[in-house]
């Protein structure tokens, strides 16, 4: 059988797990926290990162979708003026590693699939590296990965290729033979400089119009990978 690649790299949140069911909530949670239950505080840390409280959500541009836990502890301690980058870091690391994960597709025989095509498996994501194993292991599909970085495991953070092009030279692949599948620019635009195929799905806050000129194709969800790389 001919596939597209022989390799798939995925991004984590909006991609493997969906991006509203599982982040909304334990965002509201997550600034409460962090405002002290002060509404005008909270109020600062919402319009800081994009988050819209009347309706429970990040927005499409919230640096905390596509930005690094760095990037967001810095928005939202810059908010507050007691609030410091590092702690705040930490406390989104530690809360978001705990946070119930909503899986896009019934994930293992979705990556049970993929392997038996002979496809090597990556994760790439701007969390941190510890927060996604513990997410995956959750999900029972660690061990499914060969590849598994985040914004701090030494490779830099999307949208530099930098860590798509480490997951290539550690599978032995070109890029060209590489599938990037994510849900946002970042993602997107990453496997572009990297030079690999980029698949666009769904399952986050950001919507077709705008991954589409980013993407070779944009699918609903990943459950839709198999039948676009040839395998049916």
């Amino acid at each position: 059988m001919s596939l597209r690649a022989d390799a798939v790299l995925f991004d984590k949140d909006g991609t493997l797990f969906e991006f509203g069911a599982t982040w909304n909530a334990w965002g509201h949670g997550a600034l409460r926290h962090l405002s002290g239950d002060c509404d005008v505080a909270l109020g600062a840390l919402a319009a800081a990162s994009r988050f819209d409280l009347a309706r429970g959500e990040f927005l499409p541009d919230s640096p905390v979708v596509a930005g690094t836990n760095r990037e967001a502890a810095e928005c939202l301690a810059g908010a507050l003026p007691h609030l410091v980058a590092e702690e705040v870091e930490r406390y989104l690391t530690e809360t978001g590693s705990e946070a119930p994960m909503v899986e896009a597709v019934p994930l293992m025989p979705l990556m049970a699939q993929l392997e038996a095509l002979g496809l090597a498996l990556g994760v790439m994501t701007n969390d941190a590296e510890i927060a996604a194993r513990a997410h995956l292991r959750s999900a029972g599909i660690e061990t499914a990965f060969r590849f598994i970085a985040g914004f701090d495991s030494g490779h830099g953070a999307k949208p530099d290729p930098a860590p798509l092009l480490a997951f290539a030279d550690a599978m032995g692949l070109l890029p060209a033979r590489v599938v990037m599948v994510g849900d946002s620019p970042h993602d997107l635009s990453a496997g572009r400089a990297a030079g690999m195929h980029t698949v666009a799905v769904l399952t986050g806050p950001i919507g077709a119009s705008e991954l589409a000129p980013l993407a070779d194709v944009v699918l609903p969800d990943i459950g839709h990978l198999p039948a676009w790389l040839g395998a049916a």
